[in-house]
């Protein structure tokens, strides 16, 4: 018998989605699969919930939500030989993109029956997982604005995205230490990416890989409001680039010192994080996570 365990965020997306053990048993076996179902109750539950399931043998672990909850699932799996499945039902679903995770369930439930698996690089940022992409300054603010929305929609994140405009003020020194070379900016944005989508189809990393051992690193220098709209602009047909102050790097680390203020205020995995630390060392570990694909 195999034993999967769902791991639910039962308000992602429109949180219509059924993951009952009738439902699932149209396409899982009841003499080939037992199927258990866990449901999330609060921010950080599916972290608990899934070592549980670690610790109950489980054959398969899926997330069943957004970036967010996929994120928990997984940070919790990173070194373990237990496969991942993804089920997206979030609204960005980063990370699933990437992965050619399809949005349709049935079609994700079939690749998890399918049960082919790969394995992908992880991003870290001290002691925590991200597995698409982490982002300090103008990214952050946007994520704290679609967090203060009941609905988490595309026309939402623009909306965020608009106030994020009208009131963004950088005022913070960043040091930014990587590939040898040393700088102090006060950054518009800095955005490190494992994969090459965002959310909604949209990236500043179009060539980043999950497999290739690297990080795709944007830093964007302070710059003022037209440039802002350019800038945003670019990223919609993936040419972020294209704007003369934007640096662009792949690298496997990269460190940030905190010059003032009191956190860092950053976005893991599309899920905002005030950081504490004065000191951020950002890596990647090859090869760190099996996912069914």
């Amino acid at each position: 018998m195999i034993d999967i365990h769902f791991i639910v965020n039962p308000i992602a997306g429109s949180g219509k989605n059924s993951f009952s053990e009738l439902f699932l048993q149209d396409y899982f076996e009841a003499d080939r699969y037992n199927i258990t179902i866990k449901s999330s109750g609060y921010k950080g539950h599916a972290i608990d919930l899934t070592n549980e399931s670690i610790l109950q043998k489980a054959d398969v672990i899926v997330a069943c939500g957004g970036d967010g909850t996929i994120n928990e699932v997984a940070s919790t799996m990173v070194g373990s030989t237990i496969p991942l499945g993804i089920i997206p039902i979030g609204s960005g679903n980063g990370l699933a993109a990437n992965l050619s995770i399809p949005k349709p369930i049935k079609k994700a439930l079939y690749i998890i029956k399918n049960h082919h698996i790969t394995t992908i690089d992880v991003g870290c940022v001290n002691q925590r997982y991200f597995f698409s992409n982490a982002g300090f300054g103008f990214t952050a603010n946007v994520i704290g604005n679609y967090e203060a929305f009941q609905k988490r929609t595309l026309m939402c994140y623009i909306k965020a995205s608009l106030k994020s405009f009208q009131q963004f003020s950088k005022k913070d020194s960043i040091l930014i230490a990587i590939d040898g070379k040393t700088e102090v900016l006060n950054p518009f944005l800095i955005f490190v990416s494992n994969s090459n989508v965002m959310g909604y189809h949209m990236s500043l990393t179009p060539k980043a890989s999950l497999q290739d051992g690297l990080l795709d690193v944007v830093i964007v220098p302070k710059i003022n409001k037209l440039k802002m709209l350019i800038f945003g602009g670019l990223m919609l047909f993936k040419k972020p680039e294209l704007l003369k102050e934007v640096k662009c790097y792949q690298t496997k680390s990269l460190t940030l010192v905190r010059q003032q203020g009191e956190v860092f205020e950053s976005q893991m995995d599309g899920e905002l994080s005030n950081i504490k630390d004065v000191t951020l060392s950002i890596s990647i570990k090859k090869n760190a996570l099996n996912v069914l694909v």
